[in-house]
């Protein structure tokens, strides 16, 4: 039996996908006037990230990874600990215009991601030194190819300490950042859009159970899913 081609198999969000770089594939295929950030741009980023790494990192074996969203249920790298963690000045936000993925152009979702203000609760994720560049390029080729996110130095706070580690937040200039949007707007995305990659709420229910095993009651994300499936319990009555 002859195997399909890379760029007509279905598309998931698997550690297979990641190393295989279909992601891009799919871009360069289906979304040829998207931007896309090149792989030795995401090296030069990932060596930065590292070159910079702030004060207490020594002590690390590796680096922590801030996971708030998907990286909680469904992270595609090696990770050798996980640990609850708080990160303070962020604040969960649907922000991020999706087009593709988890949506289309004719019926767009949204992406979470940090904005400043407030705080967040999620988990921290360690990749052990001995497989860092080659798990954190599969993470900057999931996170980073529209370039919609920055990665950037935080301080985790645990139960035990405080650790350095590394989020992926929202980038301001970026052309899909789309701040401001009333709850009514969220809910109304969230409750329709759908891409290659599955549904914006099957993405929110997988974020709130993840976070709900871990023992975190995320407000924002639970009224959000709430909304959501009564919008769709009240469609479907219609």
């Amino acid at each position: 039996m002859n195997e399909q081609p890379d760029d007509e198999r279905p598309l998931a969000m698997t550690r297979e996908v990641l190393e295989a770089d279909r992601l891009r594939a799919h871009y360069e295929k289906h979304h040829p006037q998207e931007a896309l950030v090149s792989n030795e741009a995401f090296r030069d980023s990932i060596n930065d990230m590292l070159s910079h790494r702030p004060p207490g990192s020594e002590q690390i074996d590796g680096v922590y990874l801030f996971a708030y969203g998907s990286l909680v249920w469904n992270p595609c790298i090696e990770i050798e600990e996980r640990q609850r963690v708080r990160l303070e000045g962020y604040h969960r936000d649907f922000c991020l215009n999706l087009e593709h993925g988890r949506g289309t152009p004719e019926c767009p979702g949204l992406m979470l991601a940090l904005v400043p203000g407030g705080d967040s609760e999620g988990m921290a994720l360690r990749v052990s030194e001995q497989h860092l560049a080659h798990e954190l390029l599969l993470v900057w080729r999931r996170e980073m190819i529209t370039g919609a996110y920055m990665p950037r130095w935080v301080t985790l706070a645990t139960e035990v300490g405080e650790l350095p580690g590394i989020a992926f937040i929202a980038n301001p200039e970026h052309s899909r950042y789309l701040p401001g949007l009333s709850d009514a707007d969220i809910v109304g995305r969230l409750a329709a859009a759908r891409g290659v990659l599955g549904s914006c709420l099957e993405y929110l229910d997988n974020t709130v159970a993840g976070l709900k095993d871990l023992g975190i009651e995320d407000v924002y994300l639970g009224r959000l899913q709430r909304a959501v499936h009564a919008h769709n319990r009240t469609e479907r009555t219609r």
